[in-house]
């Protein structure tokens, strides 16, 4: 039965992949209506083409993540996926995917009974967030703070030690990039970057630590 779960994750990560490519392309950097774009975004036919760069990282990011932590997981796999592709392109992570996820992955969460402590963590990792927010507003936006209340939730159901994970992993590849970036004088101390999807990939590292 794990085996089928895997299989049907990877399935599903790989249709996601052609729908998220789709649905990204209906966001922009600076909406005249964020409702108008909602509406023209959301309700999209999947667009699956080659290389299929989208599908195979969805089938394999949301395999990997049931495979280490559990089908609970899968949903959250789902909108980090979305979310890493509309901010990198946009620089934007708009509420109507973050907002409505919070609920959703309360949801989800049920089955692990952890829902409680996913919650603190997610109050937690977001009001961490705040305060660097509030310390610096130009390096980070409110988007990167909505976001960490979803990633505490989801670490936090695991455990405070994956909920650490996440929480340094982020910043840290987050700061890697940014040498990496002056180091190939692609960009100076002051070139602005989205950090969503770091703060993503430090969450995945800590699912991938398992239950």
């Amino acid at each position: 039965m794990g085996g089928l779960l895997i299989a049907v994750s990877a399935l599903t990560g790989l249709l996601w992949g052609g729908y998220v490519r789709a649905m990204a392309d209906g966001f922009e950097a600076e909406p005249a209506d964020t409702r108008a774009e909602a509406r023209r975004a959301l309700v999209r036919w999947p667009r699956y083409r080659f290389p299929p760069w989208h599908e195979l990282a969805g089938a394999g990011l949301c395999a990997l993540v049931v495979w280490r932590a559990g089908l609970p997981y899968l949903f959250f796999v789902l909108v980090g996926i979305a979310l890493a592709v509309v901010d990198w392109r946009t620089s934007r992570l708009p509420d109507v995917l973050t907002l409505p996820a919070y609920p959703l992955l309360a949801l989800t969460l049920v089955p692990t009974g952890e829902v409680m402590q996913a919650l603190l963590g997610g109050v937690a990792l977001a009001f961490l967030y705040g305060v660097l927010w509030f310390a610096r507003p130009t390096a980070m936006g409110l988007g990167d703070v909505k976001l960490a209340g979803l990633i505490g939730m989801a670490t936090g159901a695991l455990g405070w030690e994956q909920w650490v994970a996440a929480a340094l992993g982020g910043q840290v590849l987050g700061a890697l990039y940014a040498v990496w970036l002056l180091a190939t004088k692609r960009g100076g101390r002051d070139t602005e970057f989205p950090f969503g999807p770091f703060m993503l990939l430090g969450a995945l590292g800590a699912l991938c630590l398992g239950n």
